[in-house]
């Protein structure tokens, strides 16, 4: 069983448990959510997408962490790292870390996605040891890349990818050097 907790100012990034999938169906899977992700998912989908992200953090010691507002224990969604394996990405891209996030609707425009990929890309570079980090999302997907760049995350046009299930995806990236400066 994985124990990972890391607290901000207003959230806790942690391990996921069997409670979560439930949460997680509620939290996340409606339709303005999985917009951009592939749209709703049947509670077999959402324990399997679970199951993979807990054998993950298993492995690597990281994954999308489950994410709760630290006032009320609220479930709002995740955030965190996974090695980059999307179909269609360039070669130089796969098994290299990748941040991504996904927040309930009633949490978005208050800074959580914000706070909670700060955090993960601090800990990427001083706990991991990672040398960049990558973010993907689908070319319509303004709200996310824009938070690549208020990260401080550059785009990179050059290995922008089409993913055969959902289409052309801009890629975004984030060095070690950049981040600590």
């Amino acid at each position: 069983m994985n124990d990972f907790r890391h607290e901000t100012e207003r959230l806790i990034l942690r391990s996921w448990c069997d409670a979560d999938v439930a949460a997680f169906e509620e939290a996340c899977n409606t339709p303005a959510v999985t917009r951009w992700t592939g749209g709703l998912q049947t509670r077999e989908e959402l324990a399997a997408a679970v199951a993979r992200i807990r054998a993950t953090e298993a492995e690597l010691g990281y994954c999308f962490w489950a994410l709760e507002r630290r006032e009320d224990g609220r479930f709002l969604g995740f955030c965190g790292l996974k090695q980059l394996t999307a179909d269609g990405a360039p070669e130089v891209m796969h098994d290299q870390p990748e941040i991504g996030w996904r927040l309930r609707e009633d949490a978005w425009g208050q800074g959580y996605a914000r706070e909670a990929a700060q955090a993960t890309l601090d800990l990427a570079f001083t706990r991991f040891g990672m040398d960049q980090v990558y973010a993907i999302t689908l070319e319509g997907n303004a709200a996310s890349w824009g938070l690549m760049r208020r990260l401080g995350m550059m785009p990179r046009p050059d290995l922008d990818f089409d993913m055969p299930r959902y289409g052309g995806h801009v890629t975004y990236r984030i060095g070690r050097d950049q981040w600590m400066a």
